[in-house]
């Protein structure tokens, strides 16, 4: 068993903290930026569509040759692609070099990680840390990139705060550029990682061998669980709190604040329980009552309650983060982790992207919480699908707990 390196662990974890930052702030700039530019907005929806389409397509083919590949030198590449992306955008004012940058970049309209950052990193993290820590390195990992994110989003407040001495064009552009500059500081990040972070031994001749069936059922449900909370996005859920409610943006933004921040330290608590109980069965009945949670918010009679119950699900629904993350690196083989990480990963933006239509079409049918009844039951569903699926799918870490004499194989049939 590999005793890890712990430099190319914090090297990962501050790579995802700078890129989080950047991501954060990109989220709400990005919109803001090009109505001033004078887009409408179609344009703005097209330039978005692309920056997403265009990551999600690159995460694939990373998959495809992803056990082929350097992982840092891949990661030094996309480096400089974050790099481009935020110069580009600080400088460049027309339609459609945006739109080819938009696309061919790593800018996220969601604030959330997408492109080939995610499945490089999560592959070296795997390598850095013993089978042991691995859900622990996870846990953090999540956690960096939750809370640095949310720092980033008030980041873009800037361009308000800093009305009095420049013009919102000249912040926004210096946002962008410094957006490309966190780029160019996780290419030194990444240029430090050691030889441990590389894939052992020779290239096999596909990308998943004998884990191939195993990942395109994990995909397959991680794309239901995520076509569930569609439903529910954060957009959506204001519309739907100020609707029934008539609770205004400020109260709102708190009740999301405070969600976020107990989905974040719940990352730590998955950890001794996934040590306790094992990594499925952590997100199972860690996901399960948070859904419930979330249906019952559609019966709350009133916004304290409301904001009780989400409060509930909050601390609940997050914790199956670190422990998939950490679960999906575990049960295939070494040179499967790249393909694994991007084929379990893209199929869920894509599933996510769908539901929220029908969500905005049942709430303009009924101001009933619908949505949130249909995201729940999906999401239960889900749960108990991957239960019974791969409840017998053990990472080998908690096959040797369980039988520490040997004898037993572990979840790869090694």
């Amino acid at each position: 068993m590999s005793v890890g390196n712990p430099a190319d662990t914090r090297r990962i974890l501050l790579a995802r903290g700078l890129r989080a930052f950047g991501d954060g702030y990109v989220a709400i700039l990005l919109p803001v930026h090009l109505s001033s530019l004078g887009f409408d907005a179609l344009a703005v929806g097209a330039i978005s569509t692309a920056t997403l389409l265009g990551s999600s397509l690159l995460a694939l083919g990373l998959g495809a040759v992803g056990h082929r590949i350097r992982r840092r030198p891949a990661l030094l590449a996309a480096s400089l692609l974050m790099a481009a992306s935020g110069f580009a955008f600080g400088v460049l004012d027309s339609f459609w070099p945006l739109l080819l940058i938009a696309f061919v970049g790593t800018l996220s309209p969601t604030g959330g990680d997408v492109g080939v950052f995610l499945p490089l990193e999560h592959t070296v993290l795997t390598q850095s840390v013993p089978a042991e820590r691995r859900t622990a390195a996870f846990a953090r990992y999540s956690f960096v990139g939750s809370m640095v994110g949310a720092l980033g989003a008030l980041a873009a407040g800037a361009v308000d705060w800093l009305g009095s001495i420049a013009s919102a064009r000249t912040i926004a552009d210096a946002l962008f550029l410094l957006y490309g500059g966190l780029g160019l500081a996780s290419f030194a990040l990444y240029r430090s990682l050691s030889p441990r972070a590389e894939a052992p031994g020779d290239a096999p001749p596909a990308p998943l061998g004998p884990s191939r069936r195993r990942v395109y059922g994990l995909a397959a449900l991680f794309s239901l669980d995520s076509f569930g909370g569609g439903f529910v996005v954060n957009s959506l859920l204001a519309l739907w709190l100020s609707e029934r409610f008539g609770l205004d943006v400020a109260a709102v933004g708190t009740i999301f604040f405070v969600t976020s921040l107990c989905s974040a330290v719940s990352y730590f608590a998955a950890v001794p329980l996934a040590a306790r109980f094992g990594l499925v069965n952590t997100m199972v009945f860690t996901h399960l009552p948070s859904s419930v949670f979330l249906i019952l918010v559609a019966f709350a009679p009133d916004a304290t309650v409301t904001f009780g119950l989400l409060v509930l699900r909050a601390l609940l629904s997050q914790m199956d983060v670190p422990t998939r993350s950490s679960y999906v690196m575990a049960v295939v083989e070494p040179h499967e982790r790249p393909a694994a990480a991007s084929i379990t990963a893209v199929p869920r933006g894509f599933a996510a992207a769908l539901s929220p239509l029908i969500s905005g079409w049942l709430m303009g049918l009924s101001p009933f919480g619908w949505p949130l009844i249909f995201a729940g039951a999906l999401k239960i569903t889900y749960d108990l699908l991957l239960l019974q699926a791969f409840s017998q799918v053990r990472p080998p870490e908690e096959v040797a707990r369980r039988a520490p004499q040997g004898g037993l194989r572990d979840a790869g049939g090694r």
